[in-house]
């Protein structure tokens, strides 16, 4: 339907539910792009897009202003902009698109610890209603050997900080990230950064090798072994069984996903992890680390 009002530097990504929102890039690539599991920006150098461009892609689209309900921020990390800069985007959508319900983006950590609480209320009040934040992992040995950039501290002071600004988030943890040897710190504290955020979504995705295994050990600064479907799936085990949440909407039925896991946590975290145990139960158990599975 917009193809022919906006044109867009390629590659482009969105999250699944922004399926039907119409995807405008405020930003090129990610400001950070150093993430050792990554790969969804290299080929871009990081820019902040001009402001009157944005703009004249905004009124381009006049003749659907009232069919388009939702709005994504892209690229890698919109939130990186200024206040002021996103405050004028967020007026001028609003301002063109009379039905307007929901403005979102991506952003990392520090993109929110940059911001004061009062200016994130003032951003949400405005319509920025939804963040999606790859935190990937809670472990604070990983986050180095991956390069994230953010400690456990700043990825939870700052999602916290988001949330209590009347912010949702959408936090997604990355299964597999640092291979057999870190699996269950990896699990362990990803739990205990989530429990402490408390998000309204969150997701898994399983670790991708999209130019080969040995690619991703040579970034990896660590010393990393590749895990199989099995040991993925035990490390969800360890990761639901830790969870301590109170209504969060769970998928984990991404492409990359070996087994389709859906609930609201921890509503549905005895039916989950039953769901995994009758997947590993055949399995050898000096193969998988089981210890979350005593209790079932």
């Amino acid at each position: 339907m917009l193809s022919n009002s906006i044109h867009y530097s390629e590659p482009l990504f969105r999250p699944p539910s922004e399926a039907r929102a119409l995807i405008l890039q405020t930003t090129i690539g990610c400001s950070w792009n150093r993430c050792a599991f990554c790969e969804m920006y290299t080929s871009k150098k990081f820019h902040i897009r001009k402001e009157e461009d944005v703009f004249k892609e905004i009124d381009s689209l006049s003749s659907y202003s009232t069919q388009i309900r939702k709005v994504f921020l892209a690229d890698g990390n919109a939130m990186v902009l200024s206040y002021d800069k996103l405050m004028r985007i967020i007026e001028k959508l609003n301002s063109s698109f009379p039905n307007i319900n929901r403005i979102s983006a991506y952003a990392l950590p520090k993109d929110l610890s940059s911001k004061t609480h009062d200016e994130l209320v003032s951003l949400a009040n405005a319509g920025l209603k939804l963040l999606y934040t790859g935190i990937e992992t809670g472990d604070d040995e990983l986050l180095k050997i991956i390069s994230k950039g953010e400690t456990y501290n700043s990825t939870v002071d700052a999602l916290v900080k988001a949330r209590q600004s009347g912010l949702k988030l959408s936090v997604m943890i990355l299964n597999g990230l640092g291979g057999k040897r870190f699996t269950t710190q990896h699990a362990q504290n990803s739990a205990k950064a989530v429990n402490a955020i408390g998000p309204e979504y969150l997701s898994t995705l399983v670790l991708s090798f999209p130019y080969g295994v040995d690619h991703y050990k040579n970034k990896f600064a660590g010393d990393f072994m590749e895990m199989s479907k099995m040991e993925l799936i035990s490390e969800m085990g360890e990761f639901i069984g830790n969870l301590e949440l109170n209504n969060t909407i769970f998928r984990s039925d991404h492409a990359s996903n070996y087994l389709v896991l859906k609930g609201i946590l921890n509503r549905d975290k005895d039916k989950l992890l039953t769901d995994i145990f009758r997947v590993l139960k055949n399995q050898d158990p000096s193969e998988l680390r089981l210890e979350w599975m005593r209790g079932l």
